[in-house]
């Protein structure tokens, strides 16, 4: 991240992952608590969804928004921008399984998850390179 001023800037890609956390953080509150606006909004079968699949879809996203954020502030660290990138591929995966082998999503939600999804994982493919280490890009080989 670049600095200005002695404090470091956020790259777009940041403010990106900071608003797809968000949205990310938005979700957990229905995974925990309002069990009944999740079956309706995302599952096309509204018994498929129990309260412990609720608990551990918020879990589940608690971690994946944990981790847009942390990679939002340290693009230059190369495992936790793969994590996170891997997060979004394993999310759309799992989804598309849902759409299509299961038939427990609808259309219209998976086209939601595919956006914000679909970006984010094109946006850091693009940028994979191009937030340099903030320990330098030459290994120093310790005796």
């Amino acid at each position: 991240m670049a600095e200005k001023g002695g404090r470091k800037s956020v790259p777009a890609l940041g403010w990106w992952l900071m608003l797809v956390g968000s949205l990310r953080l938005a979700s957990v509150w229905f995974g925990f608590f309002n069990i009944w606006a999740l079956r309706v909004a995302s599952f096309v079968l509204l018994h498929a969804v129990t309260e412990i699949h609720g608990r551990t879809f918020g879990v589940w996203t608690l971690l994946t928004c944990t981790l847009c954020f942390l990679c939002a502030f340290n693009l230059e660290n190369k495992p936790l921008y793969i994590a996170t990138f891997l997060s979004f591929i394993y999310a759309l995966g799992h989804f598309l399984t849902e759409y299509l082998i299961y038939h427990t999503m609808a259309a219209a939600n998976l086209g939601t998850v595919g956006f914000f999804a679909g970006t984010s994982i094109v946006w850091m493919l693009l940028q994979w390179n191009s937030h340099g280490d903030s320990r330098g890009s030459h290994a120093v080989k310790q005796s």
